[in-house]
């Protein structure tokens, strides 16, 4: 099969031809048919994020077709199914955070396009107990984004609580789905982006932003709630300054650079600060079952495998609206 793989911090992944992977027990062998592109996959390039054994394939939004599955795979995930494997592949199911609910917080979990190959290939095999099905309505395409950024984003968006005005600080996968669940709920979402990206705040707008502006600007009412989608630290301090008593700052990714100081009192009458780890596979099915309802559509720029480099530069310098996909 051909696949594109990461074998140190800072170099491109490079494009291989490998063997077709072989499912164990309780194990599916899958045929990727679409895998989108993540800002996680640019930390792990970088090494913001560790891969513990390179080489590996990266790509953990996959949608895909089960070609075979290994012995005691559960029933309908049979041949020809349509699944999407995500960022969590597997957890110890023994511990006291997969005991009580938690199993994202699983110190021994293994990760899709890092501690496991991931969806930047021709084929993969994943954990069929941590696969979903994937919404009939969806193309593959469409349904790509929502294998990370609808989840996780989610995630994020459950740890606002009941807030009606929530600003969206970076306006890429994530957010670009979330504001449509928002307006679906009734919600209000105030977009910030780079300084001086219309383009962005215009595409905020058209899916229901009821104000767009400069990451460093003040919205025009006190937010309840926001939640940091750029991996920028120094957004922290701004989140919290847009809060109204009571309000949340929820950081959205894996990776943030440094939380510079900033005044107590920006902090005090009740804000909170809270990172997002991971999902649970709750999260995936509760979302996977919220996004036909909305519906969420999601916009996508569609890139051949060999042009995987490619998709990961135009995600780092924040040349498309949306996300990015991988089609084999």
């Amino acid at each position: 099969m051909r696949a594109m793989v990461f074998h140190e911090v800072g170099q491109p992944l490079r494009f291989e031809e490998r063997p077709i992977p072989q499912p164990g027990p309780g194990q599916l062998l899958i045929r990727v048919l679409a895998c989108g592109v993540c800002r996680t996959d640019l930390h792990l390039v970088d090494g913001e994020v560790q891969i513990p054994q390179p080489p590996r394939i990266l790509g953990h939004m996959i949608v895909g077709e089960v070609q075979a599955g290994g012995e005691e795979v559960a029933e309908g995930l049979g041949d020809g199914a349509r699944i999407g494997v995500p960022w969590l592949g597997w957890v110890d199911g023994t511990c006291e955070y997969c005991l009580s609910g938690r199993e994202n917080l699983c110190p021994n979990a293994r990760f899709t396009g890092r501690d496991i190959d991931g969806g930047f290939a021709e084929y993969t095999v994943a954990d069929a107990r941590f696969c979903l099905p994937i919404p009939a309505s969806y193309s593959n395409e469409q349904a790509a984004p929502l294998m990370c950024a609808g989840l996780i984003g989610y995630r994020a968006l459950r740890m606002c609580g009941d807030a009606r005005r929530i600003g969206f600080y970076g306006f890429g996968d994530s957010a670009h789905i979330l504001a449509q669940v928002c307006r679906w709920q009734g919600r209000s979402v105030y977009a910030f982006t780079r300084p001086g990206d219309d383009t962005t705040q215009d595409f905020a707008r058209e899916l229901g932003a009821v104000w767009a502006g400069g990451s460093e600007d003040s919205p025009p009412e006190r937010l309840e709630a926001a939640i940091i989608f750029a991996p920028v630290g120094s957004l922290v301090p701004f989140a919290l300054r847009a809060l109204a008593p009571g309000g949340t700052v929820v950081c959205a990714g894996i990776h943030m650079s440094d939380i510079p100081a900033f005044p107590y009192s920006i902090l005090w009458e009740e804000r909170a600060i809270r990172s997002v780890a991971n999902l649970t596979r709750l999260d995936g099915r509760e979302m996977l079952a919220l996004a036909p309802q909305v519906p969420v559509s999601t916009r996508v720029s569609t890139y051949e495998l060999e042009d995987t480099n490619s998709a990961l530069d135009d995600l780092r310098a924040g040349r498309f609206t949306g996300a990015a996909v991988i089609v084999p």
